[in-house]
């Protein structure tokens, strides 16, 4: 087994765009690779962050701060793919500074098991960058917990008692020990804890050097069953993922948008998965019948 563990914040576009990544290795490495989230407090105070190297902060105005924001989620969309909106994008207001609100709300959930933490860790990305939601507000976290199916009541009382924030603050010791300030940045890591620290946005290419490295190659990708159709596989990865952009399956399935299309049109035609539009892209989701 070889663990990821990505040092991330749940409104970065960097940790958004890396998402496709991450599944890939899910879908192509099965049971041998196994995906961890340690939160790293992106901005603590916007009225205190600058980003020169993006032209973020260094202004008085936060309307100001999120059209910055704002041009680098497209700037960035061009690289990495994956759909933004930032029609309406307010994430930052006189009240909502930071984004911890949000860092600390999944430390939350992981009181309730990392499977659904991780569900509702993507659901945060998603509100973010597609959305435009202020996910720094605790009314839209709620309405996000509930809708990943988390006890809301509990995710609550861990919110409000202090429990999650301890938890958080842990995350942000162990960056600080590790000196990870760029988000997102891996610790590639197997059974014994031998580890190679990877900073900042990295390509699946590199991750496969790191586990046949840290495996002395003995850990492969899942050989393709060359039976089954594009169609059943794309059905399978909505299935597993309930949610998924054509980014995100043309990736994974290392297929051209074009190669892809005849199978998404047969899989709509016939009311089994639904397409919708969001900002530069569209998600794919499993219809409700």
């Amino acid at each position: 087994m070889i663990e990821i563990i990505e040092f991330t914040d749940p409104v970065c576009t960097w940790c958004w765009g890396s998402e496709p990544i991450l599944r890939k290795l899910e879908t192509r490495y099965s049971n041998d690779v196994k995906i961890g989230f340690v939160m790293g407090g992106l901005v603590k105070d916007m009225n205190d962050f600058q980003d020169e190297f993006n032209g973020i902060g260094g202004e008085n105005d936060l309307s100001k701060v999120n059209e910055q924001i704002a041009s680098h989620w497209i700037k960035a969309s061009e690289h990495h793919k994956m759909p933004v909106e930032t029609k309406g994008f307010s994430l930052f207001t006189k009240d909502h500074t930071s984004t911890y609100p949000s860092n600390i709300a999944y430390k939350a959930a992981q009181f309730q098991g990392e499977e659904i933490a991780h569900r509702f860790l993507r659901r945060i990305r998603e509100a973010a960058a597609t959305e435009a939601k202020q996910v720094n507000r605790l009314d839209v976290l709620k309405e996000l917990a509930s809708s990943v199916g988390l006890d809301e009541q509990q995710w609550l009382i861990d919110m409000e008692n202090g429990r999650a924030e301890k938890e958080f603050e842990k995350d942000l010791a162990l960056c600080q020990q590790l000196q990870i300030y760029a988000f997102p940045s891996y610790l590639v890591k197997d059974e014994t804890g031998k580890g190679i620290l990877l900073r900042g946005f990295q390509s699946y290419e590199t991750f496969q050097q790191a586990i046949h490295q840290l495996s002395d190659g003995k850990i492969k990708e899942t050989p393709r069953n060359p039976q089954q159709s594009l169609e059943s596989r794309v059905k399978e990865l909505i299935l597993k993922y309930e949610s998924i952009t054509l980014f995100e399956l043309t990736y994974i399935l290392e297929c051209s948008e074009q190669e892809l299309s005849p199978a998404l049109e047969r899989l709509i035609s016939k009311n089994i998965i639904n397409q919708t539009t969001v900002g530069n892209g569209y998600f794919l989701t499993i219809s409700k019948r």
